[in-house]
């Protein structure tokens, strides 16, 4: 249920993250990352050890699972083999988290989006696999942009996009760059609890934190 009970009328824009938010792509995820370590001859990660890796880009990710340490080269060999990997395994066992569909049913009329630090064909794909790419009048990823969250550039875009002010339009995510990305744009932020990156999410004091993205369409009345 909601955490703080609060209302925000008057939002016409929700924008989403993507894992972690609408998706349950950990295991997916995790697998590829291990099999990225195995190739590059480096033993298997915890798979929580790579959830809290996850957020900031592939790069990023492989970055922080390989070490600072680690030469530009063999980053971007470990890059390129994770995606390659991700490309043929990112629907195995990914899946909405409960409530999303439904969520996303009683929000049917607003402006909704999606801005995620994963490659933008890769979430298209994953979308349109899980047939929930209709719900969505944009989707735009790491690299639609020059700069990724919790830069606000995707969301200004989106607002321009879609005609809205700041404050008529809510971010979505599970994790503090999300929270980050909303107050960076000057919109309401909204963190769910059941995510990849909750665990910092307290720390960020978003104006709405829910358990279910299912109470989300109460807590934004027309």
């Amino acid at each position: 249920m909601s955490k703080n009970g609060k209302q925000f009328p008057g939002i016409n824009v929700v924008v989403f993250d993507l894992d972690g938010t609408l998706i349950d792509s950990k295991l997916d995820l995790a697998l590829s990352m291990n099999a990225t370590l195995h190739y590059l001859g480096r033993a298997p990660m915890d798979h929580d050890q790579i959830f809290s890796y996850v957020g900031n880009g592939v790069p990023v990710l492989i970055q922080r699972a390989l070490g600072n340490s680690v030469s530009e080269g063999k980053i971007e060999k470990g890059i390129v083999h994770f995606l390659d990997y991700y490309r043929a395994h990112m629907l195995d066992n990914t899946v909405p988290y409960p409530g999303v569909r439904e969520a996303l049913d009683a929000l049917a009329g607003r402006s909704l989006a999606v801005l995620t630090n994963k490659p933008v064909k890769f979430s298209q794909a994953i979308l349109d696999g899980l047939k929930m790419n209709n719900y969505f009048r944009y989707v735009y990823g790491g690299n639609s942009f020059e700069r990724k969250k919790p830069d606000p550039m995707g969301l200004n875009i989106l607002l321009r996009d879609f005609g809205a002010a700041p404050r008529e339009a809510m971010m979505v995510g599970d994790s503090d760059v999300d929270i980050h990305t909303a107050r960076n744009a000057g919109a309401w932020a909204c963190g769910v609890t059941y995510g990849l990156g909750s665990a910092k999410l307290p720390e960020c004091s978003p104006d709405l934190l829910l358990d279910s993205l299912a109470e989300l369409p109460g807590c934004i009345p027309k």
